[in-house]
């Protein structure tokens, strides 16, 4: 029985593959689907089979620009600012924008089940107020506080006795602060649809019917638990659309992988650092710049081959080792073909992911203002311990297990299947 999704996203840069690759999923299965994003997405979206609509309201923009990018956390000085600027220029600040958009697609072009990036408030607050299934969309780790974790963003490391474990409750206090400035827009785009107003930010991230963690759960810590209506479906390891075709450097020496942010994060000069730190071991190196730096721009030596773009899942049975901001794409596709990382993280949720790789043995974590001759040791590191590789390995098990079914599209097709009364298709 075939079933209509209304899916929304935005210029996330590497949220995007993983909501497309579940759109275009449900697609092949014969369901009907349409996805809310920004134009400059809708190439890629038209390129899974599903249909592109544009928002009208709701702010757009383009992570392969830096000029244009919504959010140009980049520009922000402290972790604070860049924090305010998602808070406000996305996740609040425009709810009822995106609330307006996504009521009148419903409106012209009713869906039985609503699949959202889980940061649009405004979309998930539509869902609500249409009354149907809403499913959110986590691309990363599970990102609110649970029991058995530290609080979500420092990247701190598990408490182990009491002083940390105070250190959790104080950080915890500390991080739903900020989130208080954006309740009147979020709650302003709740009563304008009817539903009553919610006393936190957090709290209307649960007000849905699943939360799909695109994660894998063994990167997560063991002991961590979750909320009843969180799922982890596991992590999307196909490429985007536009990684092009496979080049590899020439040579028979072991292959270093470096990808850094698809979108821009200031890192030019940390590739230059990352390329030189390569010139100095006996690796070949594939440094990918990705659209938003072009490779021209990269200083490189001789056994370093510069591209713009490469087809990770190509590459990567082929590497040693993978040098990356941690970026969760990146360092969960790294995993899953058992390769083990050096994490260089930049900003965002990447401290989190790096975290959890140090912390399953599969990798180690400097700091994004390393030298090249810190990240060559690391590198080195890495590559010589074989306990890295060993680990890495482990997880690359652990995840095959967890995608060895699409738990994403059967959790959608159950919602859809409650929606309209039927049974879910098998």
């Amino acid at each position: 029985m075939s079933s209509s999704f209304l899916f929304a996203t935005w210029s996330g840069g590497g949220a995007v593959p993983p909501t497309l690759s579940v759109a275009r999923a449900l697609r092949e299965r014969g369901h009907r689907v349409r996805v809310l994003a920004d134009r400059s997405l809708h190439d890629e979206v038209a390129a899974t089979g599903a249909e592109p609509v544009a928002w009208t309201t709701a702010p757009q923009g383009d992570t392969t620009d830096p000029a244009q990018d919504l959010l140009k956390d980049f520009e922000a000085r402290t972790p604070m600012g860049a924090f305010a600027r998602l808070r406000d220029r996305l996740v609040c600040g425009p709810a009822a924008d995106f609330a307006r958009d996504t009521l009148a697609e419903l409106r012209a072009h009713p869906a039985d089940v609503l699949v959202s990036d889980f940061s649009l408030l405004g979309t998930l607050t539509a869902g609500e107020a249409a009354g149907i299934p809403v499913a959110a969309l986590g691309t990363t780790l599970y990102p609110f506080a649970t029991p058995g974790a530290p609080p979500f963003g420092p990247g701190l490391k598990p408490a182990t006795g009491p002083l940390a474990r105070l250190r959790d409750r104080i950080v915890a206090e500390m991080t739903l602060r900020p989130w208080a400035k954006g309740l009147p827009a979020l709650n302003a785009a709740r009563t304008a649809n009817g539903l009553r107003p919610v006393e936190s930010v957090i709290s209307a991230f649960s007000r849905v019917d699943r939360f799909l963690v695109l994660s894998p759960r063994a990167l997560d810590y063991p002991g961590r638990r979750f909320p009843d209506h969180v799922r982890h479906a596991g992590p999307r390891l196909d490429d985007p659309v536009w990684v092009g075709e496979l080049e590899l450097p020439p040579g028979d020496a072991p292959l270093a992988l470096v990808s850094l942010s698809s979108t821009f994060m200031n890192q030019r000069a940390l590739l230059d650092r990352i390329a030189q730190a390569l010139g100095t071991l006996p690796v070949r190196g594939l440094l990918t710049t990705g659209p938003a730096v072009d490779p021209a721009t990269v200083r490189a030596p001789g056994n370093v081959l510069v591209t713009a773009t490469a087809p990770h899942s190509a590459v990567l049975p082929h590497a040693a080792l993978t040098i990356t901001h941690a970026g969760h794409g990146t360092a969960v596709k790294s995993l899953a073909a058992g390769v083990p990382l050096v994490c260089v993280p930049l900003g965002r949720d990447q401290g989190e992911v790096a975290r959890r790789v140090e912390h399953a043995g599969a990798g180690l974590v400097v700091g994004k203002g390393a030298s090249a001759r810190t990240i060559a040791r690391a590198a080195g590191r890495v590559l010589h311990d074989g306990s890295y590789r060993r680990e890495a390995r482990r997880l690359a098990d652990e995840i095959a297990a967890e995608t060895a079914a699409d738990l994403a599209v059967a959790e959608l097709e159950s919602l859809a299947a409650r929606a309209v009364g039927g049974p879910p298709r098998r």
